[in-house]
């Protein structure tokens, strides 16, 4: 049985989620949910982008891939900051922390999770980086 989720990592902002992997979208997007938040999810970075164009709710935060394709990251996270200022970024990845910093793929001290995640590690990641007076893209 599940373990419920503490109080202190629920939420109700609003999130940019951007995932090229069809599972990986759908997963982390009931697991947002889960969690309280609303999630506007986009399997592409120009979908995303398209998105934070609209006017639509305020972003508080942009979850992404780090390596999609044709865009990085944190070059979607640029776009999408200079569009939606103080959007704040958390970035996901499949490679290991040292080496997504080492290789240039994000900007040392950046918000990154590493999958696969749970529920409880997303959680604990997104209101880490919501909280937080500033967190760099």
């Amino acid at each position: 049985m599940p373990q419920p989720l503490s109080s202190g990592t629920a939420g109700t902002e609003t999130i940019l989620l951007v995932e090229d992997e069809p599972e990986v979208l759908a997963v982390a997007k009931d697991m947002l949910e889960e969690c309280g938040y609303h999630v506007i999810k986009a399997d592409s970075p120009s979908v995303a982008l398209d998105l934070a164009k609209q006017r639509g709710p305020k972003i508080h935060l942009l979850i992404t891939d780090v390596i999609m394709p044709n865009i990085t990251g944190p070059e979607l996270a640029g776009q999408v900051t200079t569009l939606r200022p103080g959007v704040k970024v958390l970035y996901v990845s499949g490679r290991i922390g040292s080496t997504v910093v080492r290789d240039g793929a994000v900007i040392p001290g950046a918000a990154l999770l590493h999958k696969p995640f749970t529920t409880d590690d997303l959680a604990r990641k997104v209101r880490e980086v919501l909280d937080s007076p500033c967190w760099p893209a």
